[in-house]
């Protein structure tokens, strides 16, 4: 990689600096838009003790379902989990801490920790755990709540009441991009275009993997999803590695059905 050359040979090398206990920001949802490449690249590599901040945690034996699979997580911070057993099995038994957070919230967090805005209000979650706390966080092994979530800021606005989220700005991020060029400006396809752009933007190093690697000027400035200097290393994939999307459920009719 050379002057504002991006591109990174292998997905090796991308992630081969994040260090064990690292925060991630991942992009995707549901099985959509993952960065399954460079995942996989850190389940080879053995990084462990791992926080991710994402959506989803993948399912079972994809995406991130590999990294959690492999004990390699500590912490999610995450809007939705009920895909993924195992998940739910290491949750319960209190082998991994997990923060829930509203959808819409958590893409917030992670927008504004991309943003330079340490904190803002809003009015989900008010009247909820979420804002007076106890959420179970962790569990011990015997099923008791050993940490729970705290109290959050509450101020009222106009006669509203509103309660205070905190940024998330994460170690790294990955996301993955339908096309991308060397300096790093990216575009996302279709709901692609999810929890990637936030989680890209809150990575303190942000790596890219795209399906469609192109020249600088080759996209038109008014389609970049997301600007370059979000963007410190390109992964070019493979055209197998572009089109190995899994359908995370697949529902079919019998001939008699459809007759």
């Amino acid at each position: 990689m050379t002057g504002m050359d991006k591109v990174i040979a292998s997905a090796a090398e991308a992630v081969a600096d994040i260090p064990d206990g690292a925060t991630l920001a991942v992009g995707g949802f549901g099985m959509c838009g993952v960065p399954a490449v460079l995942i996989d690249a850190l389940f080879a590599a053995g990084t462990t003790d791992l926080e991710v901040v994402s959506n989803n945690a993948g399912v079972d034996g994809w995406g991130l379902g590999v990294l959690l699979g492999a004990g390699r997580l500590r912490r999610v911070v995450a809007s939705y989990v009920g895909e993924n057993k195992e998940f739910a099995r290491q949750y319960l038994s209190g082998e991994l801490e997990v923060e829930l957070t509203p959808q819409g919230t958590l893409a917030e967090r992670l927008r504004a920790g991309g943003s330079g805005i340490p904190a803002f209000f809003t009015a989900t979650g008010v009247g909820t755990q979420v804002a007076e706390g106890g959420l179970p966080w962790k569990y011990d092994a015997e099923g008791n709540v050993a940490k729970a979530s705290p109290a959050k800021q509450r101020q009222t606005f106009d006669g509203k009441e509103y309660v205070l989220e905190h940024a998330i700005v994460a170690d790294f991020a990955l996301v993955r991009a339908w096309r991308g060029d060397r300096h790093g400006n990216l575009v996302f396809k279709d709901s692609a275009r999810n929890f990637n752009p936030p989680a890209a933007m809150a990575g303190r190093v942000t790596i890219a993997e795209v399906e469609q690697l192109v020249e600088p000027g080759e996209i038109d400035a008014n389609a970049v999803h997301l600007p370059g200097a979000f963007v410190h290393r390109v992964l070019p994939l493979t055209p197998e590695q572009a089109a190995d999307k899994p359908i995370e459920k697949r529902t079919v009719r019998t001939a008699e059905e459809s007759a």
